[in-house]
């Protein structure tokens, strides 16, 4: 097999150019913070990103997607012991009061109710230990290295829960893909007949405050200070912030949403359905099956190449990988994507025949 490599330039779909957002000159301050695109993963502003500190109610996060994949959301959950032992913030559930799974994520994630988490916990892992493992396991699963739970709820006077603003980036990035997760922390206010009468507003003011918020979850300990995740999207830009420990949190989130949708563009850089590369060989028969965007800066538009490595291959089959197409931003690498040959069946006389039926 001989095999040579092509470089070349692919062009640039741009997508609308936003207008409406000014540069801001970001006055951050939380003790750490980060800007994360969700479809990416690329980190568009940073500030001590990685030191690890406690997390407060944003650890509900975590026990809200892991309820929403293990769990039932109609199955009615009976409220045991174990919530006669929290404190703080709660939404007030009675000893032996039954509500449905989906009610008490909803009460987790808008009123912040620890005895509704706790409950929650209970119910998926049978037991609190068990629950936690659950949570450490996710934790490592998404990449979250810096980070420990020892509890569902995120209060600190007993067990500790750290993480850092860039692994509750990643908690939130991952959490943003499921559906159901969007839909209850998207929601202003929510109301529950049953048993009791229960209302409840979300209090996550950016939701009302911030046009292009999408959701969130706040937090609040004397030791962990303000903590705040949330989502945020504009102009075809999908983006996570994460403040930790900042008693500005909400005018912050905001200046750094602006700066970012000011600054950065999703650009459409391979195009599946535009894929096309002059080659003798495979003459123009090579495919990729997924497209790939990106946010970038207009300077860093111009700085965006692709190289594209093909193998010669004598056998082919239809769907055969054949090569990759590597993109690069100045010198390093923000993606990989296998290229394929299609090989189209030559049509035999029956075939005609077939079609005359």
């Amino acid at each position: 097999m001989k095999k040579y490599i092509l470089v070349f330039f692919m062009a640039l779909i741009l997508g609308l150019i936003s207008s409406i957002h000014p540069v801001y000159a970001l006055n951050d301050t939380a003790s750490s913070s980060i800007v994360m695109d969700i479809s990416s993963g690329r980190i568009l502003y940073e500030k001590n990103s990685h030191s690890q500190r406690l997390i407060a109610s944003t650890t509900k996060i975590m026990t809200c997607i892991l309820a929403i994949e293990n769990g039932n959301l109609d199955d009615t959950v009976q409220v045991g012991e174990e919530v006669l032992k929290m404190y703080g913030s709660n939404i007030y559930l009675e000893l032996g009061e039954k509500m449905t799974l989906k009610d008490l994520l909803y009460g987790m994630m808008l009123r912040s109710g620890n005895d509704a988490a706790t409950v929650i916990a209970t119910y998926i892992g049978k037991d609190q230990e068990t629950f936690v493992e659950m949570m450490n396991q996710k934790a490592k699963e998404i990449g979250m290295r810096d980070t420990i739970f020892r509890n569902p709820t995120g209060l600190d006077d007993y067990e500790e829960n750290y993480s850092t603003a860039y692994d509750m980036a990643l908690l939130s990035k991952y959490a943003y893909q499921n559906e159901t997760y969007r839909e209850i922390v998207g929601t202003e206010k929510y109301r529950v007949e049953g048993e009791k009468l229960y209302i409840w507003n979300n209090r996550n003011e950016l939701l009302k405050t911030y046009d292009y918020a999408t959701g969130g979850k706040t937090g609040y300990t004397p030791r962990a200070g303000h903590t705040l995740v949330t989502t945020a999207s504009y102009n075809g830009l999908d983006l996570t912030a994460v403040t930790l420990n900042d008693g500005n949190m909400y005018l912050n989130q905001e200046e750094m949403y602006d700066y970012a949708f000011s600054n950065y563009e999703r650009i459409t850089i391979l195009d599946k359905d535009h894929f096309e590369v002059s080659d003798n060989y495979y003459q123009d028969k090579i495919y990729i099956k997924n497209s790939f965007q990106y946010p970038l800066t207009k300077e860093e538009q111009e700085e965006v190449t692709t190289l594209l490595s093909l193998t010669k291959k004598t056998k082919l089959k239809d769907g055969d990988e054949v090569g990759k197409v590597e993109v690069y931003l100045n010198d390093e690498k923000i993606h990989e994507e296998p290229v394929f040959v299609e090989i189209k069946k030559k049509r035999t006389f029956w075939d005609f025949l077939k079609d005359l039926f």
